[in-house]
């Protein structure tokens, strides 16, 4: 599990520390604030690969000399926790390894908001010793799929070992040999699946136009067989995670008895954006479902899951007030304050519901409205506070005011708001005075 992630010099901050918990750790701020970056720093650190193959680069203008800090503990529970720093090296343009071998974090699981997925397995990426890096050469250091590899397959580079069929042909193959690996997938379908009622469910393979090729269905909640190619944006996106899981839990157990070697014992999860695609309904159930994942996956529960998920979601971060727990769990928030990146763990409390959290300091919405009703309700509070000191008849630039901002109201506001029954009582008492 990674604890912590010292970034200097680099990045949208000239310092930037974090501290992360085992189980939940959301990264919440505006646009361009390098909450994805941060999560590509989280990758170098555990994997020392860079995910879709994009190096960072130091900032020109840093204070002080460029380096990654970090620190994980082990999969197989070491008393301590394995901890580096590496400097930027200006001659080799690039960040420097350490000769010794790490610690294995576990195996690690990017999803990108564009439908990219990296995977990193210890038993696959991770040799022991040099044996097998002269037995294969072409090793891959992780997987690293584009969203059109997730589909129809990856090759290494070599350009002929296939390292993953990919989803459309897997699936099939899974379903039609009746595999075990199809048992999970369905599993695990059903676990990512957005409510007790709408599960998403294998259909029958099906053909699509005048391709010879079967392709995979989902069976929708009306009854019909639709291909999964034909589906919508979210069920695609659950989809495939899902067959990323699948494959790649898969692939560790069987490298795992290749290789002679334990299995991993955690799961690490970067998913950027995680509400990316999903109808509400899915966005309050799925960070719940990806940490009971592994449950189903295995049976057991005994492949603990850290998630590290930047997310623009109030819902996201209401879905897990009733299991929230600051001891395991936490919020960076990132903030621009005073031209310069901050992130600060944010205090945790219960907010009750959406509306509270977009008001909150994680999403800095003066009022979870529209921007219209916004202005409108901030023109009306300051009336309020300046005229309910007086109590001479209103002139009337100032009854013209108050006809104004009460047509804002009503155009912008829904009938039921609460904000009518203090408006209207405070309208009624201007009108009344002489």
């Amino acid at each position: 599990m990674l604890n912590q992630l010292t970034l200097t010099g680099v990045g949208p901050a000239q310092r930037l520390l974090i501290h992360f918990k085992p189980r939940l750790n959301f990264l919440t701020g505006d646009n361009g604030l390098g909450k994805s970056f941060v999560l590509d720093m989280a990758w170098w650190a555990l994997t020392r690969t860079w995910a879709r193959g994009v190096m960072a680069a130091p900032r020109q203008d840093a204070a002080d000399e460029s380096s990654i800090g970090y620190s994980y503990m082990g999969s197989k529970g070491a008393p301590d926790d394995y901890a580096d720093t590496r400097p930027f090296d200006h001659q080799a343009q690039q960040w420097a390894i350490s000769q010794g071998r790490p610690a294995v974090p576990g195996v690690v699981i990017y999803a990108g908001v564009d439908g990219s997925f990296s995977v990193w397995d210890p038993a696959r990426n991770d040799w022991k010793s040099d044996k097998r890096e002269t037995a294969t050469p072409n090793r891959p250091r992780s997987f690293d799929f584009t969203p059109e590899n997730v589909w129809n397959g990856l090759q290494a580079s070599d350009g002929k070992t296939q390292l993953c069929n990919g989803l459309l042909h897997d699936w099939v193959l899974w379903q039609e040999g009746r595999k075990p690996a199809f048992d999970d997938l369905v599993k695990v379908l059903d676990a990512l699946s957005p409510s007790g009622v709408e599960k998403v469910q294998p259909g029958t393979p099906m053909r699509v136009g005048d391709s010879v090729r079967d392709f995979p269905s989902l069976r929708m909640p009306y009854g019909q067989d639709v291909p999964l190619i034909h589906a919508s944006a979210g069920m695609r996106r659950i989809a495939a995670l899902a067959y990323l899981l699948v494959w790649t839990w898969r692939e560790h157990q069987l490298a795992c008895e290749r290789f002679r070697v334990d299995p991993a014992r955690e799961v690490i999860f970067l998913i950027d954006e995680i509400e990316c695609h999903l109808h509400p309904q899915w966005q309050r159930r799925i960070v719940p479902a990806l940490l009971n994942v592994m449950d189903a996956l295995t049976g057991a529960r005994s492949v603990p899951v850290q998630l590290l998920a930047a997310t623009h979601s109030p819902l996201v971060l209401a879905s897990v007030e009733p299991s929230f727990n600051p001891e395991n769990d936490c919020i960076w928030d990132f903030d621009l304050i005073d031209g310069e990146v901050h992130a600060h763990l944010y205090p945790w409390s219960r907010k009750g519901d959406v509306n509270a959290w977009l008001a909150s300091e994680v999403f800095n919405l003066k009022e979870p409205v529209s921007v219209q009703a916004e202005e409108a309700l901030g023109l009306a509070r300051g009336f309020l506070r300046t005229v309910a000191l007086t109590q001479h008849a209103l002139t009337d630039p100032q009854r013209q005011q108050l006809q104004d901002i009460d047509n804002k109201l009503r155009a912008s506001l829904s009938d039921v708001d609460a904000f009518w029954i203090r408006w209207s009582q405070f309208r009624d008492q201007l009108a009344g005075r002489a």
